[in-house]
Order: C-alpha cells, then structure tokens, then sequence
C-alpha cells in the first residue's frame, strides 16, 4: 500500500511537468508560425513595393528573335554563268563580285551600238558639208539677183531717156520698143534670179534638218549604248552590303534569268530584334527605351539594346490570310505586336549571332510611367470640353 501511494504521488507530480513542457512547446511554435508569417509578410510587402515601383515597368517576352535584313542576289541579265566566285556562308565585302556571267554577247552589242553612232556622226558631217557647199550657192544667187536688179534698173533708165525723144521724133519708135522688151527681159531675169535664192536658202534649211535628224539618230543610239554597258557592266554581280553568303544555288556554267534567286547576302553587322509583345505589354514601350537581352545561344550573358520602333499593326494584319473576325464564333485572342529592337554587342558577340536565333527581352519602361496618367488625364479633358 505504501509503494502505491507513493507511486500515485509520484505520478501527480509529473503530469502537472509534461504539461508545462507541452505549452512551453505549443507557445515556441506559435512564435515561430508568428515569425515566419511577419517574415513572409514583409517579403511579400518588399516584393509589392518593388513590383509597384519598378517590377511592373519592366515588360518581358521570349517570343523575340534575332533578324537581318538579307539581301537577294539576282542577275538582271540572262546568259550562262561564267565564274562563281565565292563560296557558302563565306565573308564578302560591300562590292566584292560574286558572280560573272558570259559578256561577250553584251560586249558586241555595245561594239554594235558604237558602229551605229560613228555612222550617224559621219552623216551628219556630210550634210553639213552639203550646207557649206550650199552656201556657196546662195553666195552665188545673191550676186545673179544683184546683177539681174542693176540690170533692170539700167533698161528702166534707158526707157525712160528714150520716152521723150521718140515722141519728139528724135530717135525712131523701134529702138524705144526695143529697149522696153529689154525691160521685160531683166524683170524675168530678176524673178528668175530671187526664185533661185529662195531655193538655194530652202535647200540649206532642208539640209539643216538632215543634220538634226542624223544628231537624232546619234543620241538615241547614245541612249541604246547606255543601257547596253549597264547589261554589259551587270555581268558581274557584287555584293550591295558587306556580310556572308547564304543560301548560294548558283553554279559556273548554269543558265540563269533576270529575277532568278542565285544566293543572299546577310549583313550580319546589321542584326536586330523582332519581339513580339502582347499588345497588353505596349501600354508605356516607346522608342528609345533601354532593352536587356539574353540570348540562348549565349546562356548566362546579358546584352544590351534600344526600342527603336514599334510595328503600325499587329502580326496577324500582315499575315497572308488575316483573320476574319466578323464571324458567329469569334473568340478574343490577345494579339501580338512586333517591335524592332537594336541590337549592341561587341565583335565578338556579333560573330556567334545569326538571323533566326531565340532570345528573351525585357524592356524597361521606367520612363514612360507617368505617360498613362497623361492620357487619362487628356481623355478626361476632352470629354469635359465635348469633343
């Protein structure tokens, strides 16, 4: 009985321990729930305040990737490819040739084109030696109507002397008829002598319009030789930009036609960025705002850009078949606008990037952000002033 009451005792005392230590225990893990929820608490307050300030300006997208504006090389001219002269994917300079095509059918039309402008510069002089010669002419069909005019002023003179004498009975009616068919005779002469002038300075006239037409005929076959040493000149192809070379079909001794793809030249110092923003993202994008980028070809490297514009229409107004939205089953979809984005990167970098590469881009549009208050504020204007 002794060792009963004593275990009892014993046991009345421990229970009320256990119990000290349990609260002591529930009381730890109430402040440690407590310090995790403040801590969790002020996280999350640091990362609203960070997102309110900062966080929400900056708009991101992988939908982005790295383009060029290639460039196609085609001939203008048909004929048979003579040389290629460079090779896949190899480095070209601004107006290194790429190609040559056969000239010599080009060479002898030039060389024919030349042969009709020496013939027409070779008429013209021998017209205008006509017009010298004909000048001569003149020369001497002035001097016959000079001679015919003093002629006739001469027989009028002797008319008139012989008039009154022949009425006076002084000299006989015979000679006065004689001397007025004389008149008669130097007035033909004279007409005579002014048609043949009139003649001679028409027949130059005539002969100054052989020259114009001969010149005529010189300058349009100038204009012919013009265009044949362009098709001459485009038998050798050269690169517009500087870049490489891609997509090359061409090859030495192939029939080729004007507008026929023969290879692209990418100027891969000229890269840049489409992204594709939704058009939820573009509230406060403007042109000039800075751009972080992170290529996947180059994980863990950051690079750096510039917005430089934003595309007037969303990708799908471009497309080749556009939506129909004026349909029974309409169902909004958030659109896409491309925006151009340039690229800044050293050598180095440039040289591991080609058009077509995936990147992810983030915009920061931290200088834009009183531009929404701006145009709710100017909204709200006009519809106080009625318009």
């Amino acid at each position: 009985m002794a060792d009963q009451a004593a275990t009892l005792h014993s046991d009345d005392i421990a229970a009320p321990a256990d119990g000290a230590v349990r609260g002591g225990k529930n009381r730890r893990v109430g402040v440690i729930v407590l310090g995790v929820l403040l801590i969790a608490a002020l996280i999350g307050g640091i990362w609203f305040w960070r997102y309110e300030t900062n966080g929400k300006y900056f708009q991101s997208t992988d939908n982005a990737y790295i383009q060029s504006d290639a460039v196609l090389i085609s001939p203008k001219i048909a004929g048979y490819v003579e040389r290629v002269l460079v090779e896949e994917n190899q480095a070209v300079q601004a107006g290194q040739p790429l190609v040559e095509i056969d000239p010599r059918e080009y060479q002898a039309q030039t060389a024919q084109i030349e042969a009709q402008i020496d013939v027409s510069r070779t008429n013209a002089e021998g017209v205008r030696a006509q017009i010298r010669e004909q000048q001569a002419g003149i020369d001497q069909a002035r001097a016959q109507v000079a001679a015919a005019e003093s002629t006739l002023a001469f027989t009028r003179s002797e008319v008139q002397r012989y008039t009154p004498l022949v009425e006076t009975g002084a000299e006989p009616r015979e000679r006065l008829a004689q001397l007025r068919n004389e008149e008669r005779q130097a007035q033909a002469q004279l007409a005579s002598a002014r048609a043949a002038l009139v003649s001679a300075q028409r027949r130059t006239a005539t002969l100054q319009a052989q020259v114009e037409q001969a010149l005529s005929q010189a300058r349009a076959a100038q204009a012919q030789l013009q265009a044949a040493n362009v098709n001459l000149g485009s038998t050798t192809l050269r690169a517009p930009v500087a870049g490489r070379v891609a997509s090359k079909t061409v090859q030495q001794g192939q029939l080729v036609q004007p507008g026929a793809r023969l290879m692209s030249v990418v100027p891969t110092e000229n890269l840049y960025i489409e992204a594709n923003f939704k058009e939820t993202q573009l509230t406060l994008m403007r042109p000039g705002q800075p751009v972080i980028i992170e290529v996947d070809a180059l994980d863990g490297v950051e690079l750096h850009g510039r917005v430089e514009s934003v595309s007037p229409g969303t990708g799908a107004e471009f497309s080749i078949l556009p939506p129909q939205n004026a349909t029974g089953n309409f169902t909004k979809i958030v659109q896409r606008v491309p925006v151009r984005i340039s690229l800044d990167a050293g050598p180095s970098a440039r040289a591991l990037l080609v058009p077509g590469m995936s990147v992810e881009v983030t915009v920061d549009t931290r200088a834009a952000r009183e531009e929404r208050e701006r145009i709710e504020q100017e909204e709200a204007a006009r519809r106080r002033s009625g318009r």
